[in-house]
Order: structure tokens, then C-alpha cells, then sequence
């Protein structure tokens, strides 16, 4: 009996098994005619998967499902298939990144998209921890990738396959360019894979999404019969039905819930002027920048903190040390209406220093960065104290990106605003 596979076309999952038997030289059928929501209620397919999911794959030995374990299956049928990498540690890295695609990438973009597709309720504050959590998974892989072709070894392998898969839908239905071109190489990985001879024989011709898909409205038109109906048996509670026809949870989204930060007092710091002052500021910079920093801040409504990066030993290439400074900042990103960052690499040659100073809205780091990105832990935090003309000194010679700072080169000064 030839290895068949219960799935209908174009389904990212069942593509992680096919581009797997193509690498590993077995043959896998796709079912003909199969129709989503008919073919899997069957008897026939809840005998070989209970909860009615695909794909499935039928075997010899037996029915399989669940995708990655689909894949596994079929790559194992090549005996020393360097789909599984070359050693015991690649072996890991690999099932490790499979892991990740499964957990971290693969429902941060079905908790973007199916919501927009109408496949589960729509709700804005979900979308933006969606939207928050996928950045943060896309900005880890981005750093990973940044001096690697593959996720794992120098070729192809199933981690590859997997990932790939699962980014498919992210890509082509959500993912904008404005979107992706944040993590420049996942974008290179995306379309690397994609146009390997494999994966475009399965996958066929990839194409990035040009929009978000719009959210998906609810038809309010198969409640009007029941209004109508109440109305001729109740003529004078006509008023009533009103409310049953468009009840507010389904035709408008529920307010989003207050930042704890928007409910501080008032500050006299703008930090868009802030911004803007240092943004347009071309010359003269000690004299306008520096000096319009000091008059504007508040050190009531605002705090300055020193971060100091823990494991600087690591930092031995200078280009992957800068694109940690990079991954880091993206993923600052949900905080931009209430911080403004400048993080500098220190040194002329390795091991390069990273050193950070940020200001934020209210006396603490805001608890919802520290928990949303994992980078602030790679750092020792310190509070400034502005009455030390010494620490004041080294927020303005930070700020204006002076060199040599503490007597070292700069190799990178990154600025979040």
C-alpha cells in the first residue's frame, strides 16, 4: 500500500510531508476530491483521526496525524536522512526549532489572521498581543538568521521544512511588506526556501500579501426575520427588537482598556517635542539637543535608566552584535508612545560593549515591556540620578552619541524614537 495522504490541496500543513518526501526520495499521494467539512466526518477518516483534523496519513502500519509528526514519520523512512542533521546536537536543533516553529510561530500568525478571516471573534486588544507576541518570535529568529543560511547545519533540513510551512499563510495572506521588512532576514530565509526546487514544486509560486484582510462584519440580516416576527405578534413592543437586532458587542469592538501609563498625572514633558527636537537638530547639537533635553524633562512624569548588557563576552562579531541591537529595538516597539531609547556598541574590537539608555513615562521600566520583551532581561537596569552631575554628564554624552564615550570607540549608535 503506497503512503497516502488525507488532505485537501494548498493546506500549509500537508505541505510540511510532501516537500519531506521529496527530500527523502519516498512517494506520497495526495487524496483526490477531498472536501473539507464532508470527507473528514466520514466514518472512513474519524477512524484514523477521532477529532476529524487533517492531515492524516495512512500507512501500512497504520494511520498518523498531526503534521510534524507526519513529517518525521516520512523522513525517517530514509535511513541517515540528513533531513534530521549531521549529529546528535544538530538532531536537537533541529526537533528545537521545529518546536519553536510549532509553538511560537505558527499561533502567532493564526491569532493575526483567523480572526480577520471571520474563523474566530474579532477583538483589537487581541489583535495587538498577537501582533506583539509574532514580533517578538520574528525578532529572535531574525538574530538567529542573521549570519545563517539554514536553521540548522549548511543544507536543508526538516526544521527548515517546517518553518517554512508554517510562515506560508503568515506571508502570503498578512504579512505586508511594511510589515516583514522589519526582520530582513527571515525575509531573505522566507524566500530562500520557498524557491528551493522541493519546496516549489509542492508550494508552487509564492506571492507576498499587498493587504490586510479586513476585518470580517457580521450579517445582521438573519436576525431581521425573528425582529419581524416579534413585531407582528406584539405590535406595541415594536421598540424592543431594536436592540436584539444590533446588540453592541458584535457590531463594535469594546473599548480598549487604558494603558496604566495614560493614567499617570499630567507631565510638562512632550516627548514628541522631544522627538522632534532631536530629530531636527543638525548642528550645534550640545548647544540645542542637550540643552532642550535638560529644560524639557520632568523627573516627575518621566525617569531615566542606564542598561548595561550582561553577557558582553558573547559579543565577539561585530555584525551579529549589531543585529541584536536591531532584534532588541523592534521588539521596543509596543512601548514607542511612552519611551525614547539610545543604545550605543562600544569598542574598536571584540568583545564590543552594549550600553542602552532609555527614558520611559513614570518611575519604573513599565511592567508590560519587561514582560512582553525577553531582552531586558539580558540587561542590568539603573536608575539615573540626575543630582550626580557625573550620570548626567553620561545621559548627554549618550544622547549626543560622543565619541570616544568612556574612552572607547563606537562602533554602532542606534536611536528609538
Amino acid at each position: 500500500m503506497a503512503l497516502v495522504l488525507h488532505s485537501g490541496p494548498g493546506n500549509k500543513n500537508a505541505f510540511k510531508a510532501l516537500i519531506a518526501a521529496e527530500y527523502s526520495g519516498v512517494k506520497v499521494e495526495l487524496t483526490k476530491n477531498f472536501e473539507m467539512g464532508v470527507t473528514n466526518k466520514t466514518p472512513e477518516f474519524l477512524k484514523m483521526n477521532p477529532l476529524g483534523k487533517v492531515p492524516v496519513l495512512e500507512t501500512p502500519e497504520g494511520a498518523v496525524f498531526e503534521s510534524n509528526a507526519i513529517a518525521r514519520y516520512v523522513a525517517r523512512l530514509n535511513d541517515g536522512n540528513p533531513l534530521f542533521g549531521s549529529s546528535r546536537i544538530e538532531q536537537a536543533h533541529v526537533e528545537q526549532w521545529m518546536d519553536f516553529a510549532a509553538t511560537e510561530v505558527d499561533p502567532g500568525v493564526a491569532r493575526y489572521l483567523y480572526p480577520r478571516l471571520g474563523y474566530m471573534p474579532y477583538v483589537q486588544t487581541a489583535e495587538e498581543t498577537a501582533i506583539a507576541s509574532l514580533k517578538r518570535a520574528l525578532g529572535s529568529l531574525n538574530t538567529h538568521l542573521a549570519s545563517k543560511t539554514f536553521l540548522v547545519g549548511h543544507s536543508v533540513t526538516l526544521a527548515d521544512i517546517v518553518l517554512t510551512c508554517n510562515l506560508y499563510h503568515g506571508f502570503a495572506r498578512i504579512l505586508t511588506k511594511s510589515f516583514t521588512s522589519e526582520f530582513p532576514h527571515v525575509e531573505r530565509y522566507f524566500w530562500t526556501m520557498v524557491n528551493q526546487p522541493n519546496f516549489k514544486k509542492i508550494m508552487g509560486d509564492v506571492k507576498q500579501a499587498e493587504s490586510v484582510p479586513p476585518v470580517q462584519k457580521k450579517a445582521a440580516a438573519t436576525k431581521e426575520p425573528k425582529a419581524k416576527d416579534v413585531k407582528k405578534e406584539a405590535p406595541k413592543e415594536a421598540p424592543k427588537p431594536k436592540a436584539v437586532e444590533a446588540p453592541a458587542e458584535e457590531e463594535a469592538p469594546k473599548p480598549k482598556p487604558k494603558n496604566p501609563l495614560d493614567l499617570l498625572p499630567p507631565s510638562k514633558m512632550i516627548l514628541d517635542d522631544w522627538k522632534r527636537l532631536y530629530s531636527n537638530t543638525k548642528t550645534n547639537f550640545r548647544e540645542v539637543a542637550i540643552k532642550g533635553f535638560w529644560d524639557m524633562y520632568d523627573p516627575e512624569g518621566y525617569s531615566l535608566w542606564f542598561c548595561d548588557y550582561k553577557y558582553n563576552d558573547e559579543n565577539t562579531v561585530s555584525f551579529v552584535t549589531m543585529n541584536k541591537v536591531g532584534g532588541f529595538l523592534q521588539r521596543m516597539d509596543l512601548c514607542r508612545k511612552y519611551a525614547f531609547g539610545k543604545m550605543l556598541v562600544v569598542g574598536s574590537e571584540a568583545p564590543f560593549k552594549l550600553k542602552g539608555l532609555w527614558l520611559f513615562r513614570g518611575q519604573e521600566v513599565p511592567k508590560f515591556v519587561m514582560d512582553e520583551v525577553y531582552d531586558m532581561e539580558l540587561y542590568e537596569w539603573t536608575k539615573v540620578d540626575i543630582s550626580d552631575e557625573a550620570q548626567r554628564e553620561r545621559v548627554s554624552a549618550m544622547i549626543e552619541d560622543q565619541e570616544p564615550f568612556e574612552g572607547e570607540a563606537l562602533l554602532d549608535a542606534k536611536c528609538f524614537k
